[in-house]
């Protein structure tokens, strides 16, 4: 089986290449990788990995690359020994089994994309490459990237240098990814992300964890936000065309989506509230990883009991409105979404093009009590760039290409908090996703331009002082909180937490977006 520049792995057993849904169906089924739940949904358990491994992610140190990567915590490094003797341990695993292969692009663009084989152990994680990236014609393909993804090749952290058995590696010399001791899918999806993230800005394209949608006026709107805030969610609007719902880029023409697909989290999903979405969990084709099925055959999304990180993979022309070119003009509008569990950022606020980097490189939300062992109140949660863990570059080169975007385009730039309002959470209460889809409605539509906004006295951002389909107290919280005093106090706390961390990139930023941050 061939990769690329004469990469080869070589197998006794059988090389499934670019299977159709149901056949690999039907080899999952056979292989006992998942079961067929009502509707038609192909139900997996990824075992001891229910989400991403950041600890065991690694770019090897070479030179072509070791002077542009922001090395840092999150971007640790490993030598060129250790990946080859690893790429040598995963082709000794592969020798001797089956193999499913995936030709496909990450890049609706065609003249950035990325030209990717991905080759599995299992037939699921093969649909699901399927599902995400963007089909591939079935002659002429040369991949120039390579992922090998093989659970079941765990590494010896005694003797081979890693921090467990787990072991995800990016090479960017060899431009290829080693995925081993992890059946989650989300790291092929975000390994590759990665590779997008490193080398599009070094072409000056604008890379983005983000959703994005259009218009009936045809205008694009991007959506940032941590998982949790309704990226996904609040992007899958059936008035407006999905673009896509986690990764994208921004060049001179516009933007593009990195996928063909959505990977949503669905954890106590409702038709009601999200209808699209829960549609996608009843279709044949579509991907259930770690969602409990009954004895009927059932999907039961409100069982937490595996994980609360459940993931629906399947293709963007499963949301009924998706644009097909998965492409769009310059976004007019560009929103910051936080879940903020202390009930103290405005539910909406306009910022200036300096607070909307201040905020991009800030990356805010918060995690709740009861959803992480140990964790009983609101706790802060910051991620560079609305995803710290996927950005090669330091921070303030993104930052720098988004700014150059903002203003040339004059996009108008939008903070929604999708959490607590009136109290804390365990004190306040939700903002009710009516109520968020209300003013996210009225800011994209332009409604309200002639209405007044008051600067906030913490973060300077404008509040406005009405909003149409929105209970005009719900947008000032300090007429919600019972306790102004209390409110007053959680509020200058969570400043605080904002300047201490943003000072980690204080030096690579420009003045005017540090004197952006809460006073």
């Amino acid at each position: 089986m061939e990769g690329h520049d004469g990469f080869e792995i070589k197998t006794s057993g059988t090389v499934y290449r670019n299977l159709s849904v149901p056949a690999l169906y039907e080899q999952s089924v056979l292989r006992r990788e998942g079961r067929i739940a009502l509707g038609g949904p192909l139900a997996v358990m990824t075992g001891k990995h229910t989400g991403r491994s950041p600890g065991d992610r690694f770019f090897v140190r070479e030179p072509a690359s070791e002077g542009k990567i922001w090395w840092s915590e999150g971007n640790k490094a490993v030598s060129e020994e250790v990946f080859n003797r690893l790429l040598d341990k995963m082709l000794k695993y592969a020798a001797g089994r089956d193999i499913f292969t995936r030709d496909c692009f990450v890049g609706a663009d065609e003249s950035s994309r990325l030209a990717v084989r991905v080759i599995n152990e299992y037939a699921w994680q093969n649909l699901f490459a399927k599902n995400l990236f963007i089909e591939a014609p079935a002659e002429g393909f040369a991949p120039d990237f390579t992922v090998l993804a093989f659970p079941g090749c765990k590494a010896d952290p005694a003797t081979d240098g890693t921090r467990s058995e787990t072991f995800i590696i990016i090479n960017f010399a060899r431009r290829m990814v080693l995925i081993g001791g992890t059946a989650y899918a989300g790291e092929i999806k975000k390994s590759l992300f990665t590779a997008m993230n490193y080398l599009l800005p070094l072409k000056g394209i604008m890379t983005m964890h983000c959703s994005a949608n259009i218009g009936a006026d045809g205008g694009a709107a991007l959506f940032f936000g941590l998982s949790g805030t309704g990226k996904t969610s609040l992007s899958a609007d059936p008035s407006r065309r999905l673009v896509g719902d986690d990764e994208h880029g921004w060049n001179d023409v516009g933007i593009f989506n990195f996928e063909g697909g959505c990977y949503a989290k669905v954890i106590n999903l409702s038709e009601q509230a999200e209808p699209q979405i829960y549609g996608c969990t009843r279709r044949f084709g579509t991907v259930i990883e770690n969602v409990p099925v009954n004895a009927a055959g059932a999907l039961d999304l409100d069982d937490g009991s595996v994980t609360p990180n459940t993931r629906a993979g399947y293709p963007l022309d499963f949301i009924a409105n998706a644009e097909p070119s998965k492409k769009g003009p310059h976004p007019k509008d560009l929103v910051m979404l936080t879940c903020d569990a202390f009930g103290v950022m405005p539910p909406l606020a306009r910022l200036s093009p300096e607070q909307a980097l201040y905020h991009f490189i800030s990356g805010y939300t918060a995690k709740v009590g009861g959803t992480e062992v140990g964790l009983s109140e609101p706790q802060a949660v910051f991620s560079a760039c609305f995803g710290a863990p996927f950005m090669a570059h330091h921070p303030a080169l993104y930052a720098q290409l988004l700014k150059k975007n903002i203003i040339k385009h004059n996009v108008r730039c939008w903070l929604v908090n999708t959490g607590w309002v009136g109290g804390p959470y365990g004190e306040g209460s939700r903002v009710a996703i009516k109520h968020t889809r209300a003013m996210l409605g009225a800011a994209l539509d332009g409604r309200l331009d002639g209405v007044p906004f008051a600067k906030d006295p913490v973060f300077g951002f404008g509040v406005p002082q009405s909003c149409p389909g929105v209970p005009e107290n719900m947008l000032d919280q300090r007429l919600l909180w019972k306790d102004k005093a209390a409110h007053a106090e959680k509020y200058r706390r969570l400043a605080a937490l904002f300047g201490e961390n943003f000072g980690k990139f204080k030096d690579g930023c420009a003045k005017e977006v540090t004197a952006a941050g809460p006073s």
